[in-house]
């Protein structure tokens, strides 16, 4: 997809600060460290998302507009962030409620480490949106990081681990553009199934 314009809309601490939730939105999940706002900076073409190797960076949800049709949401990780437990819980708590109730949420992106593949907090994650159907896909990070055959057996095992469909498995690799193209058609396609 041809990107012609990209620009931070809106960041979020708490729930009325949210833009209003005027097109589709594409949130994106995963542990802490992942490379979500890699991703970000992947899909628009540039950097637009600070991305920092420190884990629990992004504290608030960022709303980032492209081409003023969509919207990619950078939400905090889960995991292993060093932070309190109280503060923890409120990250989750927003978490969990945005991507169940936040009402043009097209699909979640839900990002796994394809070094080591679902881990516990995960599957965990991936248990409840299945359980409250939420729409979702899984984006396989890092991809260069290892070989094609080895990404090849972790795409199919997280398929079964996050009860996904193998095509909705996605492997990207942030460095070489790898998968941009084919989960921006995936990510287009959710416009027309929710008819945003």
């Amino acid at each position: 997809m041809k990107i012609s314009k990209t620009f931070l809309l809106g960041s979020a601490y708490h729930w009325e600060q949210m833009p209003k939730p005027e097109i589709p939105e594409f949130g994106l999940i995963g542990r802490s460290n992942v490379g979500k706002s890699t991703l970000i900076n992947m899909l628009v073409g540039r950097r637009l998302a600070y991305t920092s190797n420190t884990p629990g960076k992004t504290r608030l949800m960022h709303f980032y507009l492209v081409n003023h049709n969509y919207v990619l949401v950078d939400l905090p990780g889960y995991g292993y962030a060093k932070v309190s437990q109280a503060d923890r819980a409120f990250w989750e708590a927003r978490l969990l409620r945005y991507l169940k109730e936040r009402p043009n949420m097209a699909c979640a992106m839900h990002l796994i480490d394809a070094r080591h593949g679902p881990l516990e907090n995960d599957l965990e994650m991936a248990s409840w949106m299945w359980q409250n159907d939420i729409r979702r896909c899984a984006v396989l990070t890092k991809c260069d990081k290892i070989s094609k055959n080895a990404v090849a057996k972790v795409a199919a095992q997280t398929a079964q681990d996050l009860r996904l469909d193998r095509t909705l498995v996605i492997p990207v690799a942030a460095e070489k553009g790898q998968g941009r193209d084919e989960l921006w058609r995936h990510l287009t396609a959710q416009k027309l199934v929710t008819g945003e």
